[in-house]
């Protein structure tokens, strides 16, 4: 009986939770930005990086809307631009230094609203988690 106990357990987990949604979890479905390090920028050179977004274990991550936030210092002289999935970040940076920044996201499921049977709005979220934030630091020499 004890060996069976665990079993019995997660099968009632399964069945008294959304399967689907417990499953998204254990596949670890959520957003994530770039693993890199920015390369190092010149005072008066033309830089650019980019940072992308996607939806960690989803091949269909394209489908998602992301909404991007930054806050920091960004050196003089770059500007940021959010398009679609990536951060850009590019210009001629105008003093040397090291700048370090936090860049958020949050995305939304395709398709995440519904209405039931009964014409109550409802909210269909497939993912783990919806939000994720990275620190950056870009040198500038």
């Amino acid at each position: 009986m004890k060996q069976s106990l665990p079993l019995l357990v997660f099968i009632s987990f399964f069945l008294f939770t959304s399967c689907e949604d417990t499953l998204d979890c254990i596949i670890n479905v959520r957003p994530v930005l770039s693993q890199k390090s920015l390369e190092v920028g010149l005072v008066d050179r033309f830089y650019s990086e980019k940072i992308t977004a996607e939806i960690k274990n989803e091949p269909r991550d394209n489908d998602y809307d992301y909404y991007f936030d930054i806050s920091g210092e960004i050196p003089e002289g770059l500007n940021v631009v959010f398009d679609y999935r990536d951060v850009i970040i590019e210009g001629t940076p105008l003093k040397s230094g090291r700048y370090s920044f936090t860049i958020y996201l949050d995305v939304e499921a395709p398709y995440s609203y519904y209405y039931d049977d009964f014409g109550n709005e409802r909210y269909n979220d497939n993912l783990c988690s919806s939000s994720t934030s990275k620190r950056y630091t870009i040198a500038i020499k």
